[in-house]
């Protein structure tokens, strides 16, 4: 789980100290980060710049560090403390992900997507898991930055690795996919998160699509056959899987049946039926993903169902949480577009047995010029069997707006402050209650389920 000292020489112009007492490194970009031989690399940013905290690396752990040739060292660093010079730290750090590879030679899965990427991340991983060493993306570390710092963190015995790829600017997915240079890239769905800095839903169809920039020439290419703007593209270049409910897909999904805890769902008419425990059905099309993965890896369908099944997702993502009373909590609050709001009212509405179904809403970011008539949207798939309908937040506002218009069969409460809104919400808390909390990250509504908790 570290860096040899002969993958950060290639990576440096020159270096200065013994490097003979060094062995194997672990790398670090936070200096407040406590760790072991470490080495430190300072990142350059907007606002901040990571050479200028190398003596509390050194009190963190730093064993050695990279550093810009063309920056001065403190006189406070050791004379004999290792240091590698390089043209630019960012740079070397990925060039070293890069070199790591080359040695180890895993397995790469990208995933990338608007919405679901670390689901169908995860997913694949407990799929993968049955029959390969793997490692996967922990966290957000699904940037420039923190995908090769994934990538140098993982085992010398890893035969997968599977890599999250995130963006919100043209140009990020293809950095990410010419470093790991994936066998296989994985495009969950085209929604409207970015939308502010990709113009449209074509703009990040197209942004997705980079991450084929490094896949490999016999690399396959796994989409969401049901995504028309995907399905324009000239794929005649990639051997490509479509999965979705449509006939022409690669992966036909069928019989998808909700239940308390999850779905169950066929493939292509096959007797096999699979089941997933999560809620949500957009889920079922993010397990279709893990199976094109599974099938082009030789892993068969009873060791796909174990990984199904021995499932754990990052929190936050339609995370079932026991509330007081008996109340059903569904926290998916890590982060919010329209298309995924919507998905997962969508969820709450097939739920069985819960007479109270409610919905609490909050503002979604991101979203450009034309966030009102995006958050007004989500109205429409709000309807009976949902019974309350509570909103969070001056662009959440615009919800409420909508649902009121259309004498809804539902009640609608709308508030400035989550503290305003926790009174009614726990007027609400019975074990024939099912509450779903949902809005992007700046938001924070994770504090209410806090609250909610049992």
């Amino acid at each position: 789980m570290s860096v040899n000292i002969g993958i950060i020489k290639k990576a440096a112009v020159h270096y200065r100290g013994s490097t003979d007492h060094l062995n194997d490194l672990n790398v670090f970009t936070d200096s407040r980060q406590q760790t072991e031989q470490g080495l430190f690399v300072p990142i350059v940013g907007e606002r901040f710049d990571g050479h200028e905290f190398i003596a509390k690396a050194i009190e963190a752990g730093a064993v050695a560090s990279l550093w810009m040739k063309d920056r001065q060292l403190p006189e406070e660093v050791p004379a004999d403390f290792p240091i590698f010079y390089v043209d630019d730290t960012l740079g070397a750090l990925q060039t070293m992900a890069k070199l790591v590879l080359k040695e180890r030679q895993p397995k790469i899965v990208a995933v990338t997507g608007s919405n679901g990427k670390t689901t169908t991340k995860d997913i694949i991983e407990s799929v993968v898991s049955t029959k390969y060493k793997t490692h996967k993306t922990k966290g957000n570390f699904n940037n420039h930055i923190g995908m090769p710092l994934t990538i140098l963190d993982s085992p010398d015995d890893c035969e997968v690795m599977i890599l999250e790829m995130g963006m919100n600017h043209f140009g990020e997915i293809s950095l990410l996919s010419r470093i790991a240079e994936p066998d296989i890239a994985v495009i969950t769905n085209i929604g409207e998160s970015h939308i502010e800095f990709l113009g449209s839903r074509e703009g990040i169809a197209k942004a997705k699509m980079e991450i084929v920039d490094g896949l490999k020439t016999d690399g396959l290419l796994i989409i969401d056959g049901d995504e028309p703007l995907l399905r324009s593209f000239n794929l005649d270049d990639f051997h490509t899987v479509t999965c979705g409910y449509g006939d022409d897909n690669g992966l036909r999904i069928g019989n998808v049946k909700a239940h308390i805890k999850g779905y169950s769902f066929t493939i292509n008419g096959e007797d096999m039926t699979y089941h997933i425990p999560l809620l949500g059905r957009h889920n079922v099309k993010n397990a279709s993903y893990a199976l094109a993965v599974a099938q082009s890896l030789n892993i068969d369908a009873p060791s796909v169902q174990k990984g199904f099944e021995q499932l754990s997702v990052t929190g936050m993502r339609l995370e079932t949480v026991k509330g007081r009373m008996g109340t059903m909590l569904i926290n998916d609050s890590y982060n919010a577009s329209p298309t995924s709001m919507m998905a997962a009212i969508e969820t709450v509405k097939n739920l069985p047995d819960y007479n109270r179904k409610v919905v609490v809403l909050g503002d979604m970011h991101e979203l450009g010029p034309d966030e009102e008539n995006l958050h007004r949207q989500v109205a429409q798939t709000i309807e009976a069997p949902i019974t309350d309908l509570i909103t969070i937040g001056t662009k959440a506002q615009w919800i409420a707006d909508e649902a009121s218009k259309h004498s809804p069969s539902y009640s609608v409460h709308s508030y400035t402050e989550k503290a305003q809104a926790l009174p009614f919400i726990e007027s609400l808390l019975s074990n024939k209650t099912v509450i779903l909390i949902k809005a992007s990250r700046a938001a924070q509504l994770e504090s209410l389920v806090e609250q909610l908790e049992a």
